[in-house]
């Protein structure tokens, strides 16, 4: 019990010693963790489901909630400037794979999943009303980004400021007693337990989990681009845990395996940075799959050795615009960005084993069969010339 009270944990609402008393009395929580599909399942939302996992191994009944309707409205946590709506589409369209994936860590035999849209989209204008009722202007307005909008002249859409009261009525609507979520939710899980006690005069516990942020303290996650999504292949994934800085080392371990801290080795940092990243891949891979993928990643940055697969990119055209290639062959996502890494030196062009760093964007490149082009460290794509 001491883990799930303190490992990735941040805090604990009304206070861990009150949870603690909870848990030891032997009752069993309904306890859940949301879920707003504006993207890919990624590394940053292991914390919480791994969290989920130990109280489901308690005994205790878990609900996974998908955001369907809160999606579409956009959830203002962390934004200085107004999300871009999702349609319904657009959110059923990310979600698809979230089941699967959730089942690497939880077991869905024993899991419910709750879409919020089913009691959302069925109140009345009164009911809404009425749920709005128990919250003020004034409160809502304490939120920093808001602050930070304010004082930007920026705008602040009323559906930003009904996220927060419709995330909290989630809680009402599934009788909850205890939330489980990312510390950046904070807010929007405290206005569920306010709201709790306020309709249902019920005391509902949040349980807050660490976020996995880099050394500057930015977020992990899609927002900032450095994400590991995961539904990325074994090999990708295990290559972008042993490009993250050794500080995040202990934190990985923490946040994103199930390994028992103490377990973990005293070895170099590449060597536990290994270890974590074979640990994280084998939970989404399996034991096989992590063990080839941590074999290419020596093969190719230890051993200096080309990849044994690599992507194929078959074209006609042997002139080539560069920005246009690197596009097209998905070494990077825009025309921007793809200047940005030719001007970083971040592009290298492999001919008979023989290495060129690419300099010149604004000119067609020469293409030749067999040729390789090499983004970085781990991106790799052949040239086949039809």
């Amino acid at each position: 019990m001491k883990e799930v009270l303190t490992r990735g944990v941040e805090n604990i609402y009304p206070s861990k010693e009150e949870l603690e008393k909870v848990l030891a009395s032997g009752k069993k929580l309904r306890i859940y963790l949301g879920i707003d599909p504006t993207g890919k399942l990624h590394i940053g939302h292991a914390g919480p489901l791994i969290k989920l996992r130990q109280l489901q191994n308690l005994g205790h009944q878990v609900i996974v909630l998908l955001g369907d309707f809160t999606a579409t409205i956009g959830d203002p946590t962390g934004k200085y400037k107004t999300r871009k709506p999702l349609t319904k589409k657009e959110v059923l369209e990310n979600a698809k794979n979230y089941k699967k994936l959730i089942g690497k860590i939880l077991d869905l035999k024993k899991t419910k999943f709750l879409s919020n849209g089913a009691w959302t989209n069925k109140l009345k204008p009164t009911e809404l009303l009425s749920i709005a009722s128990y919250f003020t202007v004034a409160r809502l307005l304490e939120r920093d980004m808001f602050q930070e909008r304010i004082k930007a002249g920026d705008d602040i859409t009323v559906q930003e400021f009904m996220y927060p009261i419709l995330q909290a009525y989630d809680s009402v609507a599934m009788d909850v007693d205890m939330e489980i979520g990312g510390n950046d939710q904070t807010f929007n899980m405290l206005a569920g337990r306010n709201l709790m006690r306020k309709m249902k005069n019920k005391e509902k516990f949040v349980l807050t989990t660490k976020l996995l942020t880099d050394p500057t303290g930015k977020k992990m996650g899609k927002t900032e681009g450095n994400m590991i999504n995961l539904d990325d292949d074994a090999k990708d994934m295990f290559g972008k845990i042993m490009s993250w800085p050794d500080e995040l080392i202990g934190l990985g371990f923490e946040l994103c395996t199930m390994a028992k801290l103490e377990d973990i080795g005293q070895g170099s940092p590449r060597d536990q940075k290994a270890a974590l990243a074979k640990e994280i891949v084998k939970m989404y891979h399996g034991e096989l799959a992590a063990q080839n993928a941590e074999a290419e990643f020596n093969k190719v940055h230890r051993d200096k050795e080309l990849p044994t697969d690599m992507p194929i990119f078959e074209t006609d055209k042997k002139d080539y615009p560069v920005l246009d290639l690197l596009c097209d062959a998905k070494l990077a996502p825009s025309k921007n960005e793809a200047k940005r890494l030719v001007e970083g030196g971040g592009i290298v062009v492999i001919v008979d084993g023989n290495e060129e760093k690419m300099t010149d964007w604004k000119n067609p490149i020469g293409l030749k069969d067999n040729m390789i082009i090499r983004r970085g460290n781990r991106g790799f794509v052949k040239i086949k010339l039809n």
